[in-house]
């Protein structure tokens, strides 16, 4: 029986020590490919879908809003100062990836009141604003500009009628059966130019005010205002970014599920899975890799970093006290296959899923993180604003001018 068992020796050929006998197969081959996301198939969900909101357990913060949604930009990098006594790194400069969403102001356009059930949430009513952009109006139609655009018009008459009794009475059923109260907001995707006419629309969560009767007022107060994503989020918070990751179409077993390459001289090929399970049961198992679709997933990704938050018409949202450059987050020559950023912006750490223009919801974190690392306070010292097609040399515009000095063909 002790022949079967592998053993691991050391390296040294002058070590001592006695050879480490392996714990368990599982740990020394582990099986390639997380089980945890299957079925691996394209996502219904086009523009994210938030599956859990955050605990409403403080009640005695004021009523606040839990989500936003923002298009993605493109990334780029910045320096900071570590600040983590004790650390290795602590008073020196790092360079870190940072992603940009361009985060135009939410318009609230109505609230649904939501009561629980053995089974989970039931929505009970849903009260819209009296007044609709034609944003939000373009979603509920396939076809605008053959339609009547008669959507909402006989809605809108009840703030009308009787004084808008039929409306404070759905009011008053949601403030009295309802637990959860979530307002419905669109974005505003006209003032990004992605060319997209029809709004995304998502419910929000309301957090926070000592009953519901608060947060349907709160929500009410917000009918037909935007509402910016600096009153949803702060600098140096950890968030949870949701949305679909970039699709890459049909892919074999290597690619998709990272197994590994047969000898060269296998025959048929060597991209490929050598053995799909026994004779008997005689079906293959869903648990062995196989080519499929690979990529257009919907995924989340918990806790990254609030680097930046920047206002619209800040011509220096990118000066640092280290480089007084007066200079806005677009890049030179623009974000490559997105254009330049003239909205709210936010600057996350690292990268985020998706492809550059996809929507993506940013959402207060689940459980948020109490490590020193996560509760640190980030000083940018510098952002790089370089042009992101080929190899950057300048900063702005002013810098490459200067440089250059007076070119013929400016001249003329």
């Amino acid at each position: 029986a002790t022949r079967h068992v592998r053993r691991r020796y050391t390296l040294s050929a002058y070590s001592t020590e006695e050879p480490l006998i392996m714990s368990h197969r599982k740990f020394e081959a582990p099986r390639h490919g997380n089980l945890g996301f299957l079925p691996k198939k394209r996502t219904k969900h086009h523009s994210g879908r938030v599956r859990s909101f955050p605990k409403d357990d403080d009640q005695s913060a004021a009523p606040h809003l839990t989500a936003f949604r923002g298009y993605k930009a493109g990334m780029t990098h910045v320096v900071r100062g570590v600040e983590r006594p004790g650390a290795l790194m602590h008073k020196r400069e790092v360079v870190d990836a940072v992603t940009v969403v361009e985060t135009p102001p939410m318009v609230v356009v109505g609230v649904v009141g939501y009561v629980e059930t053995p089974r989970g949430l039931r929505s009970l009513t849903t009260v819209f604003a009296e007044h609709l952009s034609d944003e939000f109006k373009r979603r509920c139609y396939r076809n605008w500009y053959k339609s009547k655009r008669k959507a909402y018009t006989k809605y809108a008459k009840k703030y009308s009628e009787d004084g808008g009794k039929d409306i404070e009475h759905e009011l008053e059923r949601m403030a009295k059966y309802c637990s959860v109260v979530r307002v419905i907001a669109h974005t505003q995707v006209k003032k990004v130019g992605l060319r997209v006419k029809k709004a995304h629309i998502m419910e929000i969560q309301v957090n926070g005010g000592g009953d519901v009767k608060a947060k349907i007022d709160f929500a009410k107060s917000l009918f037909e205002k935007e509402v910016t994503v600096d009153s949803v989020f702060a600098k140096d918070e950890n968030i949870d970014v949701l949305g679909v990751s970039r699709g890459h179409g049909y892919e074999g077993v290597t690619t998709r599920w990272g197994v590994t390459r047969l000898p060269r001289k296998t025959h048929r090929g060597l991209r490929k899975v050598a053995c799909i399970g026994s004779w008997h049961p005689a079906r293959v198992s869903s648990t062995v890799p196989r080519a499929g679709q690979n990529g257009y997933f919907h995924r989340t990704e918990i806790n990254k970093k609030v680097y930046r938050i920047g206002k619209k018409g800040d011509n220096a949202s990118c000066q640092t006290e280290a480089d007084l450059t007066e200079k806005g987050i677009t890049p030179m020559g623009g974000f490559v296959k997105y254009g330049e950023v003239n909205e709210d912006w936010v600057m996350l750490k690292g990268a985020t899923v998706g492809v550059k223009k996809r929507p993506l919801i940013l959402r207060k974190s689940l459980n948020a993180p109490s490590s020193r690392k996560a509760m640190e306070v980030i000083d940018i010292k510098f952002i790089d604003t370089s042009s992101k097609f080929g190899h950057g040399r300048f900063q702005t515009a002013d810098e490459k001018a200067k440089f250059l000095g007076p070119l013929a063909s400016k001249q003329k």
